[in-house]
């Protein structure tokens, strides 16, 4: 019980509230766990008991209140609460949102409420001027106006229960009597109640972003209405704090991502509005936030974002990088002071260079920046490994030479399976970061409205689907091998086989033989960061029919000299890399054009080639592949005369 109290005390202090600002129920202390034990009685008490004031969601009243009062003391959050009221001015000249759907989604109207919702809630904490709560309310009523919130692709009605949950609890007393009523109304009705009518949404139990979400934004509805609907509230907290864990799951043991970084950003995202919403509403998260990995998610941008500052973008993501205001929650949660930091200095960034170009911030969630965002002493760098490896549910590696060095070099490489959630065949594949510059690249997802808008089933991960016919999905557009112009297994799943982060030879092997099952017996994939801060990349296949012919590729932005020979150069921002091919020494590099759409419903994809060489099996069937890649700033380069080795005495040196 001590020590439950303690925890709570800690949170109250995370988020600047006083012990009389929380709702009576933390006296209901409920021993936490994960996965969480407490019982729909045990919710049903703290609801009971949670004042009926508000606002209490994700921030108090009186943190709400203070805002104006903290922009003294910080610089960078009185430039952040300018761009805000910026932002809450642009919107005033703008028309409330309409239910227009884009395909079969409602995502996008439902993602601008929330964005709207947010800055001109908090613009109005901000400046006191009832503008902005005029034009939030009017936000408001037009999306609870809407017939629904397309519960058929639920996303869209649990951020729209989230947007509207928000802003009915922070503006709470200032909207008029009767538009608070008709906004509690289709917050019930189009969104809270909808699970408890239809328990059986597949999305209650997903081990993947949608189980987050969905939980999320419903949770948080139903705790901006408990007061009138206690036991709607009671039900729809249990049923989150109970199902919510088979996606939290999936970031165990080291806080890693199976969906990549731009679906961290999403899911996660809804995950912590859900445990900061249950404990500023009912004094607890019911051990949510003890999940395996829970507490090291935080770093894991940073593990995947390379020196080019681009994501390691492996599933349907961008490699760009946005400001990510949940991370100052749980760097602040989980005292990480590199976390916060980081993300203060690429705020910084995004304001600057919106004063230049009257743009670049993303709102959807930006606000909460508002919230969350801590002083910090600048961290000298990020305390996190040079080598590490995911152990997740989609295994990744990472190699790194440096965190200071600005020419460090940096590769990702990619186990797993290609049907895994949002997945592509992208097994072996890599991105390689050297100087700066993104060298080998990944393409990211092909647009979802187009592809489905042409009757394709873009989400069907069977082999014989319509997914691997789009080039940016299969394996012939990724950092891997092709073996007789085949596609890889869909149905195989690849493992991390070894992994040294041994700093004299790290590596990481991929056992990709099940991803390439019936084109050989086995097929491994190795790199190795070498000291001089090149990347050496080992294939090793047997059984392969012989005569039968493999490429291997990479995809990039730089472009090739040297076309024909066993050695390339790549240039790009007035910096270069060097390909040789090892193994076979005969081997000649060309160009493949990727700009140029494949099919019909393929997009295009500017100023990229892959350059490529094919082998061909011989009668053993056995083959190996070897490329060294030597950054140009790589003063002493040792990659091609180093001595072969196995891939199984790799461990031995």
């Amino acid at each position: 019980m001590v020590d439950m109290i303690s925890r709570t005390r800690l949170s109250l202090i995370v988020f600047g509230w006083s012990a009389t600002s929380i709702c009576a129920s933390c006296a209901f202390a409920v021993p936490a766990s994960f996965p969480p034990q407490a019982t729909l009685a045990e919710v049903e008490q703290r609801v009971r008991a949670c004042s009926p004031e508000h606002p209490r969601l994700l921030a108090s009243r009186e943190q709400l209140t203070g805002l104006a009062g903290s922009l003294e003391k910080d610089p960078l959050r009185r430039e952040l609460a300018t761009a805000l009221i910026e932002e809450a001015d642009r919107v005033l000249k703008v028309p409330p949102i309409e239910r227009v759907l884009i395909g079969r989604r409602l995502l996008d109207k439902s993602r601008t409420c929330v964005s709207r919702v947010l800055v001109l809630s908090l613009a109005y904490y901000l400046t006191g001027e009832e503008r902005y709560v005029d034009r939030c309310q009017q936000e408001m009523l037009a999306a609870a106006r809407f017939t629904d919130w397309n519960p058929d692709h639920f996303l869209d009605t649990a951020e729209m229960t989230f947007a509207l949950g928000v802003g009915y609890d922070w503006l709470y007393s200032q909207l008029d009597e009767p538009a608070r009523n008709e906004i509690r109304g289709a917050i019930v009705q189009k969104g809270v109640q909808l699970p408890r009518k239809n328990p059986n949404y597949s999305w209650i139990r997903r081990e993947n972003n949608w189980g987050q979400v969905c939980h999320g934004g419903i949770t948080v509805g139903s705790l901006a209405v408990l007061e009138d609907e206690p036991e709607l509230a009671a039900y729809t907290v249990h049923n989150a704090v109970h199902n919510v864990v088979h996606a939290m799951n999936a970031i165990a043991p080291a806080g890693s991502y199976p969906e990549g970084p731009s679906y961290w950003s999403y899911g996660t995202s809804y995950n912590v509005f859900l445990i900061a919403a249950l404990e500023s509403s009912l004094g607890t998260c019911f051990g949510l936030d003890q999940a395996p990995g829970f507490d090291k998610t935080g770093g894991y941008l940073t593990l995947v974002r390379g020196p080019s500052g681009r994501y390691f973008n492996y599933a349907d993501g961008s490699a760009d990088r946005r400001v990510e205001p949940i991370r100052m929650w749980l760097a602040t949660r989980y005292q990480r002071s590199d976390w916060l930091q980081e993300e203060r200095t690429y705020l910084e960034h995004i304001l600057s260079v919106r004063k230049d170009d009257g743009g670049g911030s993303a709102w959807r969630q930006l606000a909460l920046a508002m919230l969350w965002m801590e002083s910090a002493s600048e961290a000298a760098s990020p305390a996190m490994p040079l080598h590490w490896q995911s152990k997740g549910k989609v295994p990744i590696a990472i190699h790194r030479s440096s965190w200071q060095d600005p020419n460090a070099t940096f590769v990702g490489v990619k186990a797993g399976a290609p049907r895994a959630n949002h997945g592509h065949m992208d097994i072996g594949s890599f991105v390689l970061d050297s100087d700066g510059v993104r060298w080998a690249i990944d393409l990211g997802p092909e647009p979802y409205h187009p592809i489905e808008a042409r009757g394709m089933a873009l989400f069907d991960s069977k082999q014989k689907s319509d997914r691997w016919t789009i080039f940016r999905l299969n394996n012939f557009s990724h950092n891997t091998l092709v073996i007789e112009d085949q596609l890889q297994v869909a149905a195989g799943n690849a493992t991390i086989e070894s992994f040294s982060d041994n700093p004299r030879r790290p590596f990481t092997i991929v056992d990709m033989s099940s991803v390439y099952e019936g084109q050989v017996t086995s097929a491994r994939r190795g790199f190795t960061l070498l000291p001089s801060r090149e990347v050496l990349i080992q294939d090793e296949l047997t059984g392969l029919k012989p005569g039968s012919r493999v490429r291997w590729g990479m995809l990039t932005a730089g472009v090739p000299e040297g076309l024909g020979a066993s050695r390339i150069v790549l240039r790009q921002s007035k910096k270069q890399l060097t390909l040789a091919a090892l193994v076979p020494t005969m081997a000649e590099w060309t160009e493949i054009d990727t700009a140029k759409p494949r099919h019909e419903w393929d997009s295009p994809n500017h100023k990229t080639r892959m350059v490529a060489f094919e082998t061909i099996a011989p009668p053993s069937g056995k083959l190996t592949l070897a490329v060294v890649a030597t950054p140009g700033s790589c003063t002493k380069p040792s990659g091609e005369r180093m001595p072969f080795r196995p891939l199984a005495k790799w461990a031995a040196h």
